[in-house]
């Protein structure tokens, strides 16, 4: 990309509220970040239809037994790992189900590797070793929007027939009119020019967040605003369990640990056996049933 087609980006600009944030105090320019990061939300807020669009499409595809695969280079892609590393603690699903992937591999997450963002094969090639399918969603993130990796990769998964989704910051961007369902976030030009780790970054992870947030509720991870697929792996989040538990069931601290023990700290089903009244295996039965919906499986058992 030459100089004039680079200075046309949004992410590009020069903020012009910012210009002189090399020589205000240290709490001006503090100051001068925390208004422009106020500007996420509301950019945000413009794209929700389309975000909302992306959380039915990950579902379904959920449901169909497909993945939802990240993919970026640089800042971009690393939130993208992040996302899906925190999905399986916090929703009980596989680790293969949300997945992230960064131009130049393992080592990028840490290291910038040279190049490997401009290499449109690597990640089309990068998709064919996650064997990808027309039932997966490969989410492309790039500030930009023009990241020639992350195209790379969109262009293949279209090519099989999956979901593509892209996630940029600027409008009308090369990997939107790639993408089935575009998102794009215009939260315009960086505090400092063309750092996208800020504003961009911040506005990114707000993003997945919502993706993976949403798709996890569509599928009975959440009942009322609990996360009743949470794993107690450590000794917060057994306590977590238990006081989601509690709240869910309104019972003791006593009555909440006795069921957990009895059911392997399986959250959910804790509580649906409390809710429903039945006993261990019937309420897995039922549970499997209205696959893993705890409202739906109430409404079935009082009818």
């Amino acid at each position: 990309m030459n100089i004039e087609r680079l200075s046309k980006l949004t992410t590009e600009g020069r903020n012009p509220n910012t210009m002189n944030i090399d020589s205000v105090s240290t709490l001006e320019m503090i100051t001068m970040i925390n208004e422009e990061d106020k500007k996420v939300a509301e950019a945000i807020g413009a794209a929700k239809e389309n975000i909302a669009k992306a959380v039915d499409i990950i579902a379904d595809r959920f449901l169909k037994g497909g993945r939802l695969i990240y993919i970026g280079a640089g800042t971009s892609g690393r939130l993208g790992i992040l996302d899906a590393s925190e999905c399986p603690p916090t929703y009980g699903v596989d680790f293969e189900l949300v997945q992230g992937i960064i131009a130049g591999g393992r080592t990028a997450i840490f290291k910038a590797v040279e190049g490997a963002e401009d290499d449109r094969e690597l990640g089309k090639n990068d998709l064919i070793e996650k064997n990808l399918t027309e039932n997966d969603i490969v989410c492309g993130i790039a500030a930009s929007g023009r990241t020639p990796y992350v195209i790379g990769a969109m262009e293949y998964a279209k090519e099989i027939g999956a979901a593509v989704l892209s996630v940029t910051m600027n409008e009308e961007s090369e990997m939107a009119k790639i993408a089935d369902c575009p998102i794009s976030v215009v939260v315009g030009p960086e505090v400092v020019m063309g750092s996208t780790r800020m504003k961009s970054g911040t506005a990114q992870k707000m993003v997945l967040n919502m993706l993976s947030t949403g798709a996890m509720i569509k599928l009975g991870k959440v009942y009322g605003n609990l996360m009743v697929d949470v794993q107690p792996t450590n000794e917060k989040l057994r306590v977590r369990a238990k006081r989601i538990v509690m709240l869910a069931s309104e019972v003791d601290e006593n009555k909440a640990e006795a069921l957990l023990k009895e059911t392997n700290y399986n959250v959910k089903l804790a509580i649906f056996m409390i809710e429903s009244g039945l006993d261990k295996e019937e309420a897995e039965r039922i549970l499997d049933k209205n696959n893993g919906y705890i409202a739906k499986a109430l409404k079935e058992v009082r009818k």
